[in-house]
């Protein structure tokens, strides 16, 4: 049975490609090109703007001077070209919030080398503070967009950095929404993420995908 093209779960539209595609980051292979890749920063509301703002002294050390400089004229968000409020960028690329270091890769236990690591995150995973990085960063691949009736969509955005990841995900079977439970569950709550793993289930079992 053909799969539709876009699934409904509670008020979320999703394209059917988010539940039948395998994603799973290589950062051996991309290092983080993602935070650097691009014209524009990352879509941020104005309450991650307050959140990142009260929690700027935990990581402002670990930020670049540029991006400092950055930072202090504009802020940590602007209205891009398109009228979307995003994280303001260094140089029309990198990320202000983008710093490099080594790390670990969880699967192989190798170490990347001076890869690009998210100051937010790391502070956040140091326990230096509660704040997360934007939703739409750690939704990536996934985009998101609000409609005035209250309705979210959810569309699988295909770049060419994330080739590997693709590949990886396959070869180690993991759905893209298994990848992303994390800021998936965050965003919409652990009953709307069940209901989405259940359409995952029956969809697997018409169409013959390994659950």
């Amino acid at each position: 049975m053909p799969i539709p093209p876009i699934l409904q779960v509670g008020d979320v539209l999703l394209s059917s490609d988010i539940l039948t595609e395998y994603f799973c980051c290589d950062l051996e292979k991309c290092k983080g090109a993602c935070c650097i890749e691009g014209d524009a920063g990352a879509p941020v509301t104005t309450d991650e703007i307050l959140d990142i703002e009260d929690a700027a002294d935990t990581f402002r050390n670990s930020l670049s001077p540029e991006a400092l400089l950055v930072i202090d004229k504009q802020g940590v968000a602007y209205i891009d070209q398109e009228g979307d409020l995003v994280t303001s960028i260094v140089n029309g690329k990198d990320c202000v919030f983008t710093t490099y270091g080594d790390l670990t890769d969880r699967d192989s236990g190798r170490t990347i080398r001076h890869c690009c690591l998210c100051a937010i995150e790391q502070a956040q995973g140091q326990g230096r503070t509660a704040c997360h990085k934007p939703i739409s960063c750690a939704l990536y691949p996934i985009r998101m967009k609000r409609f005035r009736d209250g309705t979210v969509g959810l569309n699988y955005h295909r770049w060419d950095i994330c080739k590997d990841a693709r590949e990886k995900g396959r070869r180690l079977n993991i759905p893209l929404h298994h990848f992303l439970r994390g800021p998936l569950v965050r965003l919409f709550g652990q009953p709307w993420y069940d209901e989405l793993e259940t359409l995952y289930r029956e969809i697997s079992k018409t169409n013959g995908m390994a659950p």
